[in-house]
């Protein structure tokens, strides 16, 4: 079937094809897929998600349509979705990406993205320890040597991200006997900011500049450092928490600690406004996502309505 003259690829700027059914558009999808400017997962991810939709596509009633049609187009995108949905089971984020696959398959027809509305997500809080696997963390890291264990309580109880821990000095951990705080000079975007320490990050960051007085130079600037006196690299430190953490019999990543904190600040009734100001967070709405319902909030819900017979 002949094709009107379509618009430009928008992986190659280059004029689509024509195509004479769907099994070669596909092929002709893939094939210039491999030049466009994506990530190599999204690339993989595409050619398997539109080769899955010319496959049931083809033999149906207006497949050849739907790559020329616009109204067929949308009917299309709109039964595969409910295929997937219905007849494969999928999760809701699994049929999105597959719809944003045939978006772009659409695009390289020169038809554009076919009108079909998205499954809504279901909305959850990050990931956060519970209190006993937060407990089971702390002991673990009580175990550790001073280093690793300032790293661990500072990223538990101080929200930073893993950069901005990474990127402190010396001079950024200011202490005494009863306050403390660490300064940020570039977080996210940027911004700068103060975040004050409790008793145990005081106590651990204490232990840990004794002992890196015993290592390092004086005048070196790194906080944190690893045998050979150099600033540890952010993987280094994801890698101690990693390590701390499966002592623990837990599994997680240096980001976890710090949803961990700004959760334990919202529910334990801050001013939204305070913790937003204590993470770093530039819009509200990000902060309050940690009031959302976890999967533990659910559960615990529906176990709360059991009736003892």
């Amino acid at each position: 079937m002949a094709v009107p003259e379509p618009a430009e690829s928008p992986a190659t700027n280059k004029p689509a094809p024509v195509v004479d059914d769907v099994a070669d558009a596909v092929a002709r999808y893939v094939e210039d897929l491999q030049r466009a400017p994506l990530a190599t997962r999204t690339r993989e991810a595409y050619a398997g998600q539109v080769t899955a939709y010319g496959r049931w596509l083809t033999g149906r009633q207006q497949a050849a349509a739907a790559l020329i049609e616009p109204r067929a187009r949308d009917h299309a995108a709109r039964d595969f979705k409910r295929y997937l949905k219905v007849g494969q089971g999928w999760k809701p984020a699994s049929v999105n990406l597959a719809l944003a696959a045939v978006d772009h398959f659409n695009r390289f027809l020169g038809l554009g993205p076919a009108i079909v509305s998205r499954e809504p997500l279901p909305q959850a809080a990050p990931r956060s320890l519970s209190e006993d696997e937060q407990r089971a963390l702390v002991r673990a890291a009580e175990d550790s040597k001073p280093r690793d264990r300032a790293i661990v309580v500072s990223l538990l109880y101080t929200a930073l991200r893993l950069s901005e821990l990474v990127a402190l000095d010396v001079a950024d951990a200011r202490l005494s006997a009863r306050k403390g705080l660490l300064v940020v000079r570039a977080g996210k975007g940027d911004f700068y900011r103060e975040v004050p320490l409790n008793k145990p990050v005081r106590g651990a960051l204490e232990a840990w500049l004794k002992e890196r007085a015993k290592r390092v130079d004086v005048g070196d600037r790194a906080l944190f450092v690893g045998p050979q006196g150099r600033r540890l690299s952010a993987r280094a430190v994801d890698l101690v928490i990693r390590n701390t953490a499966r002592r623990a019999g837990l599994q997680l990543s240096a980001h976890v600690l710090r949803h961990t904190c700004v959760t334990n600040l919202v529910r334990g009734g801050n001013d939204i406004v305070l913790v937003a100001e204590l993470a770093g967070h530039r819009r509200l709405e990000t902060t309050r996502r940690y009031s959302l319902p976890s999967a533990a909030d659910r559960q615990a819900a529906m176990d709360a309505l059991e009736i003892e017979p």
